[in-house]
């Protein structure tokens, strides 16, 4: 029965990724007031920052502003700022701009950021990409060494620069190696004077002893041949133990390179210290099967920030999909209380699968009993990421996109953007001339 005495709670939702939004969407008829705060004032799908980063898509078709989003929902609000802390006793967040914004129900769905497993000082060499920043600045370090090698006349410094070594052999070394080969050696090479299609070297270094380790062996295999068909090399089994700003040592083997690409690892925010909650070593709250904080049964943690372990013993994996089933699950909860009633339910993960692109028309993926591979999956892959697209708008010129890409080979997001670093780059390439 409903409890029509209840007052109004107040929910705060910290981070407007898949989770945050999926949590908001599920209150939009509760009895509840949200706050949605994020320091961007945008929603990003990051599946596919790379194709921002390798010229394929502009950030505006992978972003939409999470005010638009939430327009209709006239129970929640927006606030631009970033989190500082988080006070459960008083039911507080404190944000950097000073402010206090009081709770009754917490969500916390801050995501992920780079690990470097201890040698931090390596972002500065190795850029990764979570964010719209990150994907230009990479674009522009990579479109930058096609510029400066066009007038290097040193071949030993030209060969550097025509170098690229990403890290990393999961689904974002992958695909972000299979798209600098497409990039480097299909798309812009007949822009150029001084550069062929042969003149660049794409290595992709994976410690492991596979590619894509969460999916099976033979797709795992089909990506490594379809990698190697794109002119990638493919150096599995061997670390990556030092990088420079023109050198990348694999194992002991040193690498003249000026472009390294980050996509090795990944740790939690800060959410754990913000709740001074108990932690796994990626930093992920381990949280319980309702995803609340032990001791807090009102502060809820989901995504890539929570250690969720399911009955059957298995991790939650750090994927959009589940963030979003996460985030729902926890709204559903969260407007249950606000009316006075129980949710007798209890979460359940259902996996779609696995799926990674491999550049022009081919990709893996893997249906548990069902795997699909080359342009079928290419194919599965591409519907997939265009119908989980925020808006009309962003499906339409992303498919689009990708249509004269598949016919053309051609990339039409060819700026070198990101401010003073790059007209920095811009001025002594000019001055080396």
């Amino acid at each position: 029965m409903l409890d029509t005495q209840t007052p109004r709670r107040r929910v705060v939702i910290v981070g407007a990724g898949f989770g945050g939004l999926s949590a908001a969407k599920a209150l939009v008829q509760a009895p509840v007031d949200v706050t949605i705060i994020d320091r961007h004032n945008y929603h990003l799908f990051q599946p596919l920052l790379y194709q921002v980063a390798t010229a394929s898509l502009s950030p505006a078709e992978i972003a939409q502003p999470i005010r638009s989003i939430v327009r209709f929902q006239r129970n929640t609000r927006v606030l631009l700022d970033e989190v500082g802390g988080v006070d459960t006793a008083n039911k507080v967040v404190r944000t950097a701009a000073g402010r206090s914004i009081g709770f009754d129900y917490l969500v916390v769905a801050t995501g992920a950021r780079h690990s470097y497993f201890g040698k931090d000082h390596w972002e500065a060499f190795a850029p990764g990409i979570k964010s719209v920043d990150d994907a230009t600045r990479v674009r522009a370090k990579i479109l930058m060494a096609f510029e400066r090698a066009e007038v290097e006349t040193d071949k030993a410094a030209r060969a550097a620069l025509l170098t690229f070594v990403v890290v990393g052999g999961g689904p974002t070394g992958v695909e972000m190696a299979g798209a600098i080969a497409e990039l480097a050696r299909k798309s812009i090479t007949t822009d150029f004077r001084s550069i062929t299609p042969h003149c660049s070297r794409i290595i992709l270094v994976e410690a492991g002893p596979r590619l894509l380790s969460t999916f099976p062996d033979a797709l795992s295999a089909e990506a490594k041949l379809a990698l190697e068909a794109k002119g990638v090399e493919v150096l599995l089994g061997v670390p990556v133990t030092d990088i420079s700003a023109d050198n990348v040592m694999v194992g002991a083997t040193p690498i003249p390179t000026r472009t390294v690409i980050w996509g090795a690892g990944v740790r939690a925010s800060q959410a754990g210290e913000w709740l001074n909650a108990v932690s796994d070593r990626a930093g992920r709250v381990i949280v319980n099967g309702d995803f609340s904080v032990p001791g807090h049964d009102n502060v809820f943690v989901i995504g890539d920030t929570a250690a969720f372990t399911a009955a059957n013993g298995t991790m939650l994996p750090g994927v959009a999909p589940a963030a979003k089933q996460a985030g729902h699950y926890v709204g559903r909860l969260i407007a249950a209380r606000a009316k006075g009633l129980v949710l007798g339910e209890a979460f359940r993960y259902a996996d779609y699968g696995n799926m990674a692109t491999i550049g022009h028309s081919k990709a893996v993926a893997d249906f548990g009993s069902v795997h699909v591979k080359g342009f079928p999956a290419w194919v599965l892959w591409s519907v997939a990421h265009v119908y989980f697209l925020i808006g009309f708008r962003n499906r339409f010129f992303v498919a689009t996109s990708w249509a004269w890409s598949y016919l053309t080979y051609k990339r039409g997001v060819r700026l070198i953007t990101g401010g003073d670093d790059a007209a920095m780059r811009a001025k002594k390439m000019s001055e080396a001339a």
